[in-house]
């Protein structure tokens, strides 16, 4: 052979009948892999989208709502799925409830019209 260093380097092929050990310890990483991601990725996601179902069927009317596109109101009327929603003073608009992406601020709720005296007095 011209280069014995080299064979010698590989070693001797293993025994056949051996397997090298538990088959257990080969799968080990990849179920601590499964659980760290279970534990810190998907229960997380699972109980947040359970409190937000839970927070969809609990909405009623004079709830204060924030939709999907981003429209702050409050909700007006409740029949089944579909939601009036006030966005503004005299503006309705009807949404599905499951648009509902979370409570919204009662400071973004459409403005009610000032009473005439207290509009007088600023004049």
């Amino acid at each position: 052979m011209f280069f014995p260093s080299l064979a010698h380097a590989m070693g001797a092929a293993p025994a056949g009948g051996e397997a090298g050990g538990n088959p257990i310890t080969a799968f080990l990483p990849l179920i601590l892999m499964f659980a760290i991601f279970y534990f810190l990725l998907i229960r997380p996601q699972q109980k947040k989208a359970k409190q937000h179902k839970e927070y969809l069927s609990s909405l009623k009317r004079g709830d204060y709502i924030l939709s999907g596109g981003g429209i702050y109101g409050r909700i007006m009327e409740v029949h089944g799925d579909k939601l009036t929603v006030e966005i503004a003073k005299d503006l309705n608009i009807e949404i599905n409830r499951n648009y509902v992406s979370g409570p919204g601020d009662a400071a973004a709720a459409p403005a009610k019209a000032e009473p005439k005296a207290k509009a007088k007095e600023k004049e």
